[in-house]
């Protein structure tokens, strides 16, 4: 499903706090089946991007076009209720979400809430279960009884029971150590591949933005200042000194390399194995 968004801004409000222009006359297209990755500093807009892309921010000015659905200024509530159908958010610290008896209510709630029978809304929960990695035997315990890891992933596992076309995630990784980030992304990743489904991830680290990315948004105060291949973002190391960010720890010892050896690598390296291949061909090693 894609994502298009035409010269949207949008101010953000949470009782007497406002924020204007959180979004600012952002266009943007998202493909469908793509992996993209948005990235900023602090207050870019990163976050009020994805809340556009089902509703949960409504334009000031603009749409969002999310497949036939438009998201406008005045969207009725008809069309949010498609639209979140279809776009699954994951919230950063999405365990903080979970609040029924039991892990099966917990995921069984949005199918429930979507029009599902309770016997269906079961089924699914049993089936996303195996999807995220967990076994049937916790369905029935509390969430609030489970690891940080696995709290994690009940919560992904309540979005992906609504089975959605497209699923935003808000720093899924956050909070978890090395190993439990790294299941968490390969398993998005690999719904990403297997399904097609179109997937966006804000992230601070540039390292996932290299393993898992096809494209990546990079946003500065509420605008898309670039939209562009993973690959050749991370070749553009000027622009991204510009903005302040870094790049992946393997394209980090490939300038080192060349800096050092004056020998330029045949391609810009995102992983450590691509550095090792490169460094092969040159006789660096």
């Amino acid at each position: 499903m894609e994502i298009a968004f035409q010269n949207v801004s949008a101010d953000y409000q949470l009782g007497p706090i406002r924020s204007s222009l959180v979004l600012n006359s952002v266009d943007l297209e998202i493909m469908t089946g793509s992996f993209t990755a948005i990235v900023g500093h602090t207050g870019a807009g990163k976050s009020s991007l994805l809340r556009a892309m089902n509703g949960l921010l409504v334009p000031r000015e603009g749409k969002v076009k999310i497949g036939e659905f438009l998201i406008e200024p005045l969207i009725n509530k008809f069309t949010l209720t498609n639209v979140r159908k279809r776009v699954g958010m994951v919230f950063q610290f999405p365990e903080a979400q979970l609040f029924a008896e039991t892990v099966e209510k917990d995921i069984c709630f949005g199918p429930l809430n979507f029009g599902l029978t309770i016997d269906e809304a079961k089924q699914r929960a049993f089936q996303v279960l195996k999807q995220v990695g967990l076994e049937p035997d916790i369905l029935q315990k509390s969430p609030f009884s489970l690891s940080g890891g696995q709290k994690r992933r009940v919560a992904i596992a309540g979005v992906l029971a609504m089975e959605p076309d497209v699923l935003v995630l808000d720093e899924p990784g956050a909070g978890l150590d090395s190993t439990g980030k790294r299941e968490i992304l390969s398993l998005i990743a690999s719904w990403n591949k297997e399904r097609n489904l179109t997937t966006v991830l804000v992230t601070h680290d540039m390292d996932d933005v290299a393993l898992y990315a096809d494209k990546v948004i990079v946003m500065e105060k509420g605008k898309v200042v670039m939209h562009e291949e993973t690959r050749k973002l991370f070749g553009n190391t000027e622009q991204l000194e510009k903005w302040h960010l870094n790049v992946p720890e393997a394209r980090r010892l490939q300038l080192k390399i060349e800096k050092k050896t004056g020998v330029l690598l045949p391609q810009i390296c995102l992983t450590v194995d691509e550095l090792a291949d490169a460094l092969i061909k040159v006789g660096l090693i």
